[in-house]
């Protein structure tokens, strides 16, 4: 069923409000066509076919000022990969108890990246999308609360944000698919700006549970390990496959130049999920750009390494086949890969962009090579 109708109406309902509150409506879009230069390969959605659905979406965020320090703010997409069913994105209120302190309640971004606020927003950007090496969580937003803190520390500017809340969605994490809960996220987010430099540092955890689905040939290899496991007595190894109400944690760090049209960016981060199957992800990604009036020319580099210790289950006593098997198993949720993108950006208008991007993605496991070149015109209004 669209939710568009729906969406409108709620948007409708904003603004016959006006009496009562300020209302503000701000948008966003992306229109972006790509398509892979190699016949047989996918990445980043698409194929050799080029389409302008996958990444292209639309967005409308409406902020209402209801007075006496108190706010709401819904942001309402709707993506092309999705059929542009439109969907709340965010549904939040928040409170200022002070100019620098804000309590927020509802569904909100999660401040994982550098990049995280406004990461459905291109024209922020200088890239098509993001370094999809790191910025590769399969989730983006969370119910609960955020405490945000602005202040100065002498010169720096000083921003520190705590979270708490949870998640419930049927994503892909890692190499499997399934729904996922993620109950008691905690974590917290700080950055420090400096004239033209910034540098931020985050750690998230939650108890996370995944019920893997058996639609990949890593989710049917780690579903039949675990039965073995079971069915051959080995009931704790058995729940170290499974991720159920286990610790996930995730770390990341990065810093920012922008320093007489030098533009330079670098993140790291890594995601783990204690006592399970799934691999360890570590990624980084640098980047350096030019500016140039309008126009804009970068390059990016992406690495990532999914791994865990290939021999975590050598102790398992006089059964060399299954221990054989497990190992092989957990070699198959390796992934291991690097990227490179060169691209422009061309402001022709002051609230619009075109950018060009050509990534050229390397896997070291299959040792195969997938190109893939984007067009993107984003806006905001």
């Amino acid at each position: 069923m669209k939710k568009l109708p729906i969406a409108l109406a709620l948007c409708a309902a904003f603004v016959s409000a006006n009496t009562l509150a300020e209302v503000r409506i701000n948008g966003f879009a992306s229109i972006v066509g790509g398509k892979t230069l190699d016949d047989d390969t996918t990445l980043y959605g698409y194929d050799n076919d080029i389409s302008f659905k996958n990444e292209s979406m639309f967005a409308l965020q409406l902020s209402a000022d209801l007075q006496e320090k108190l706010s709401a703010t819904a942001q309402i997409v709707a993506r092309g990969d999705n059929d542009f069913d439109a969907e709340f994105e965010w549904a939040y209120l928040t409170y200022e108890f002070t100019d620098e302190l804000q309590l927020s309640a509802g569904k909100m971004r999660a401040p994982f990246y550098r990049y995280s606020d406004f990461l459905d927003v291109g024209y922020t950007y200088r890239w098509v999308r993001p370094p999809q090496s790191v910025y590769n969580l399969p989730f983006s937003t969370y119910e609960g609360l955020s405490l945000l803190h602005n202040t100065q520390l002498g010169d720096w500017d000083s921003t520190l944000q705590v979270i708490y809340g949870s998640f419930d969605g049927d994503i892909a994490v890692v190499s499997v698919n399934g729904d996922t809960e993620l109950n008691d996220i905690a974590g917290i987010n700080w950055t420090l700006a400096y004239d033209w430099f910034s540098a931020r540092a985050a750690y998230f955890v939650a108890e996370t549970t995944i019920d893997i689905a058996n639609d990949t040939d890593a989710g049917i290899a780690l579903n039949g390990l675990e039965q073995a496991l079971r069915g051959a007595g080995f009931v704790d190894q058995a729940n170290d496959i499974a991720a159920n109400e286990d610790d996930g944690s995730f770390f990341a760090i990065g810093f920012s130049i922008d320093y007489n049209n030098i533009l330079f960016d670098a993140e790291y981060t890594e995601f783990e999920v204690e006592n399970s199957a799934l691999a360890k992800q570590t990624q980084y990604y640098t980047s350096v750009g030019y500016r140039m009036n309008e126009w804009t020319v970068h390059l990016t580099y992406e690495n990532n390494d999914d791994k865990h210790d290939s021999n975590r289950y050598n102790a398992l006593p006089a059964v060399p086949p299954l221990n054989a098997g497990i190992n092989q198993v957990l070699e198959g949720v390796k992934a291991k890969s690097n990227v490179y993108t060169i691209g422009t950006r061309y402001d022709f208008h002051p609230s619009a962009a075109l950018k060009v991007d050509f990534s050229r993605f390397k896997d070291d496991i299959t040792d195969t090579e997938t190109d893939v070149v984007a067009v993107a015109v984003d806006l905001v209004f």
